[in-house]
């Protein structure tokens, strides 16, 4: 393999990376509030407004419903808008986000629903605030499991940003296209395959480690 292909494998990756932090970063600012609201509001509950939380599980299951390679193309007007064109990495972003935002909300909410609703009463009991109960009871003991799906959703973010490399979104994806497959070089595509199984395996590695690491419920040593 040339210098100059290594070049290209290296500079793909760092563009991977970057449109996988932003996104993951991003949708996490976001993901993570809705998904407290959406297992706290239902009727009954600690924000309690069950039209709103209706209305948002709509949306969100409508967002999650639309296969990924279609949600690109079909927000390519926003795209271009938001980014001021619709190929390249930072445009890349833009669909990423929207597809990792509900994937997100979704893994918090069933991981504050996984909280004993015992911990729930006995903070209410005590005279807790709903605020301070979901900062300090739900999302305290759900951090774990919140951890475990982050993970989860920047591994998919992975997988999603080669998918971007069909529409022009750079990064492994799109050298993976552009060499390995239309250009009928399989050593390129076998190493952008291997550096993605690579990234993957770190992202879960290290997120099974930091979630074992905010576990309180772990016996002492655990995650070292």
């Amino acid at each position: 393999m040339s210098a100059n292909l290594i070049n290209l494998l290296i500079e793909a990756t760092g563009q991977t990376l970057y449109m996988v932090a932003i996104a993951t970063l991003i949708g996490t600012a976001l993901g993570l509030p809705l998904g407290v609201f959406l297992a706290t509001s239902q009727r009954g509950e600690l924000l309690s407004a069950p039209w709103v939380n209706k209305v948002l599980g709509l949306v969100v299951n409508a967002t999650r419903s639309i296969p990924f390679i279609i949600l690109v193309v079909a927000i390519i007007p926003f795209t271009r808008l938001l980014a001021g064109t619709s190929i390249g990495t930072t445009a890349a972003i833009v669909p990423l986000t929207i597809a990792a935002v509900p994937f997100i909300a979704r893994l918090v909410e069933n991981a504050i629903r996984e909280v004993d609703e015992g911990l729930i009463e006995a903070a209410r009991a005590m005279g807790a605030t709903p605020l301070q109960i979901i900062r300090k009871v739900l999302i305290a003991e759900a951090l774990p499991a919140i951890t475990l799906g982050l993970t989860l959703a920047v591994v998919s973010l992975i997988g999603y940003s080669a998918m971007v490399g069909a529409v022009g979104g750079e990064g492994l994806g799109d050298l993976g296209i552009r060499y390995g497959y239309q250009r009928f070089m399989p050593e390129v595509m076998a190493v952008v395959v291997v550096i993605l199984i690579v990234l993957v395996q770190l992202v879960q590695s290290v997120g099974e480690r930091i979630a074992a690491r905010v576990d309180k419920r772990a016996p002492k040593g655990r995650g070292q």
